[in-house]
């Protein structure tokens, strides 16, 4: 009867084995739940990347009336203008010569294939260190979507050439009519004293349309 005791209570005394079962969280949700670390989401194969190839792809599959080869573009362009206008670069912060160019009247045109893009009056000063629009000529610029660099953004291109002048923000709270701010390179810029006939028949549509 004792001995029966003794092996009871020995038996109650050892550990049971343990068993490891590890939890298993669906994939979708574990790439879900960390979509602002570009990283980490190039390591679990979120589709980031792939996002952003895409529309890249999109743009180069865009066409424009004014349609150059790359070569040609560097025969018309410095190196620094290939650099913004083709191959989508940006310029340092309050380097650019019309960050602080408040004309009282004139035209902003494109620096690679001269188009009208901007009227002076259109231009404010926003503190960001590129030259801010909030508004263009009607029909001048054309927006596409940006998802480099682990972000989305608006890009805006020259609607004639497709040429990069940057991004455009909506509802940072500028006291202008539209609240937004077209953020453009200097360098995709050149500016015209004189206004043409053009952009003042391009306004006067966009008002009729209006």
């Amino acid at each position: 009867m004792r001995s029966r005791l003794v092996r009871f209570f020995t038996t109650l005394s050892r550990p049971a084995p343990f068993s490891f079962r590890p939890v298993h969280r669906p994939r979708a949700l574990l790439l879900k739940s960390m979509p602002t670390i570009p990283f980490l989401s190039a390591l679990l194969g979120t589709s980031t990347s792939s996002s952003s190839s895409s529309a890249n792809a999109r743009n180069k599959m865009t066409t424009y009336p004014e349609e150059r080869t790359p070569e040609e573009w560097r025969a018309v362009l410095t190196p620094e203008q290939f650099r913004i206008l083709r191959l989508k670069g940006t310029e340092p912060p309050h380097s650019g010569e019309l960050n602080r160019h408040y004309p009282s009247s004139g035209t902003y045109r494109c620096a690679g294939c001269d188009a009208p893009l901007y009227r002076a009056e259109h231009k404010f000063s926003s503190g960001c260190g590129w030259p801010a629009y909030f508004d263009c000529i009607p029909g001048a610029v054309a927006r596409h979507e940006d998802r480099s660099h682990g972000m989305v953004r608006t890009e805006i291109v020259c609607a004639n050439c497709g040429g990069h002048l940057g991004h455009v923000f909506k509802g940072e709270g500028f006291p202008t009519p539209t609240d937004e701010r077209h953020c453009v390179n200097s360098v995709s810029l050149r500016f015209s004293e004189e206004e043409g006939e053009t952009e003042k028949k391009g306004e006067a549509e966009g008002g009729n349309k209006a």
